[in-house]
């Protein structure tokens, strides 16, 4: 078994992923801008069970993490799904665990 000494870019990035995932608020989030591609906090806070300020910290976290780009139109602001990052991500776990090659088990 290899002796790891340090983590690297893509293990620090793996758990920023990782940690902006661990909430179902933000799960539902992701899925929302999926399918609507660009959405403000306000248009999120009416489909969701929670308050604007909630829905605000979790779209920070997004945003901090890099799964969510910003748009400013005037006083709004629109937030997006960065679908590289995200699949870049995806990847990256999925090279980690060793799934990457259909039917691969880790």
């Amino acid at each position: 078994m290899q002796v790891v000494t340090k983590f690297t870019e893509d293990h620090i990035a793996m758990a920023r992923f990782a940690g902006a995932m661990a909430h179902p608020a933000r799960i539902s989030i992701v899925g929302l801008l999926r399918e609507r591609v660009e959405a403000t906090c306000g248009e999120l806070v009416e489909v969701l069970p929670l308050a604007q300020a909630t829905v605000s910290q979790h779209l920070k976290v997004l945003v901090e993490s890099g799964l969510l780009s910003i748009r400013k139109e005037g006083p709004k602001m629109y937030y997006r799904l960065e679908c590289e990052q995200i699949q870049s991500f995806c990847h990256s776990f999925q090279c980690t665990l060793g799934t990457h090659e259909q039917g691969q088990t880790p």
